[in-house]
């Protein structure tokens, strides 16, 4: 007979607001949002922010109006990062079978380690602890035989709890919750389960499958009815490397001047690379992304002969991506990049033949970041970005 297996989902609360707050204690206590300028998008808020209505994906704008008395953090994803990897570091303490699902959570298959440690709850507990204790932050863990009820328990539980969904009470927890609940169910799915009536999760499970597969198509039914019943085969993944590394912006005021949107795009470049850099990656492919005034988006990207992991080399191929656009006075109201194509930078070949200018490029940017790592992240920048800090300050 197999055996049963425990799954825990485990997810930061609040991850980005919660990393902030550590950082600066004198935030403790305060309504926090992570998330800069008035046309960009809040990232995170802290529960008390979130007592205001205040939600990830919110207009920043939005979100000052609801809660002007707030207090708006810029966001810093090389921090997070950090933060995450040393959380990633304490799970695999516990089980080697981790599969992150982003920065803030990840499902761990702790099956073969309850002879060792105890049972799911008891090292669910030793999990919340190490990660306060260690990370500063606190995390709600959901246990269950499968990922997609564990994940809903965590769900449950927030912010800094636990649950356990005993395997023989899965229905009786699953069926009372809103259709939205299941993994999957986007707004339009959401819409068109209400259209036909269905409310709950129990709803669906009592729908014929032929039903949802006409609504909803085969493969989407299927999947929807499977979950409705419990039933989630899907075994937890470790290991699974980030498919990329991207940093955008979105401007306070739209841009035309094709200096200044390669300016910041040569920010963003550093941003992204720095983040490649310290996870000991290389990339194969670089991407932009242009979203105009008018919120019509395009997308670029080419994949380059051999990995690369230097800001100047990144930014090199994004510039050119850019100028290929051929744009005329456009009005620029975000700009992106992203690096894709991840391999371990420890096995990436190395371009040997493209002369002093890149070998050069190469060992000032390993001098940045060791500067940085010692001095801060402000200490060494391009001189182009010092002018535009500059600049800032005088205004």
């Amino acid at each position: 007979m197999d055996e049963i297996a425990t799954i825990l989902h485990v997810d930061m609360d609040a991850f980005y607001a919660s990393v902030a707050i550590r950082d600066d204690p004198s935030l403790q206590g305060k309504a926090v949002v992570v998330g800069a300028g008035a046309r960009g998008v809040v990232l995170s808020a802290n529960y008390e922010a979130r007592k205001y209505g205040i939600r990830a994906a919110m207009p920043v704008g939005r979100a000052q109006r609801m809660a002007p008395h707030a207090i708006f953090v810029v966001p810093n994803h090389h921090r997070y990062s950090e933060v995450s990897h040393g959380i990633m570091e304490i799970f695999g303490s516990y089980t080697p079978l981790v599969e992150p699902i982003s920065l803030d959570e990840a499902f761990l298959d702790v099956t073969g380690s309850r002879k060792l440690i105890g049972d799911g709850p008891e090292i669910a507990k030793r999990i919340r602890a190490d990660v306060y204790n260690q990370a500063g932050i606190t995390c709600s863990v959901g246990i269950a035989t499968t990922k997609f009820i564990a994940k809903l328990a965590s769900q449950a539980c927030k912010p800094n709890g636990m649950l356990e969904v005993d395997p023989a009470k899965v229905i009786d927890f699953l069926h009372p919750l809103p259709v939205s609940a299941v993994w999957g169910v986007g707004p339009k799915t959401n819409e068109e389960l209400l259209r036909l009536g269905l409310r709950t999760v129990g709803d669906i499970a009592k729908t014929p499958r032929q039903t949802l597969v006409r609504a909803l198509g085969e493969a989407n039914g299927s999947h929807l009815y499977e979950l409705a019943w419990g039933r989630d085969y899907r075994a937890v993944t470790p290991d699974e490397p980030d498919k990329s590394i991207s940093a955008a912006e979105t401007f306070a005021r739209d841009l035309e001047d094709q200096e200044e949107i390669l300016r910041e795009l040569l920010r963003l470049t550093e941003k992204a690379s720095a983040r490649l850099r310290a996870r000991k990656m290389s990339a194969q492919t670089i991407a932009i992304k242009v979203r105009f005034a008018d919120f019509k988006t395009i997308s670029r990207s080419k994949t380059v002969a051999l990995p690369i992991d230097g800001m100047q080399e990144c930014y090199e191929v994004a510039k050119k991506l850019y100028l290929a656009l051929k744009l005329d006075r456009a009005r620029i109201r975000l700009i992106g990049i992203s690096l894709e194509g991840l391999i371990d930078s420890d096995g990436a070949p190395v371009q040997l033949e493209l002369g002093e200018r890149e070998s050069g490029w190469r060992e000032a940017t390993r001098a940045m970041d060791q500067a940085k790592a010692r001095f801060g992240a402000e200490s060494v920048r391009p001189a182009r970005l010092l002018e535009r800090s500059s600049e800032e300050t005088e205004s």
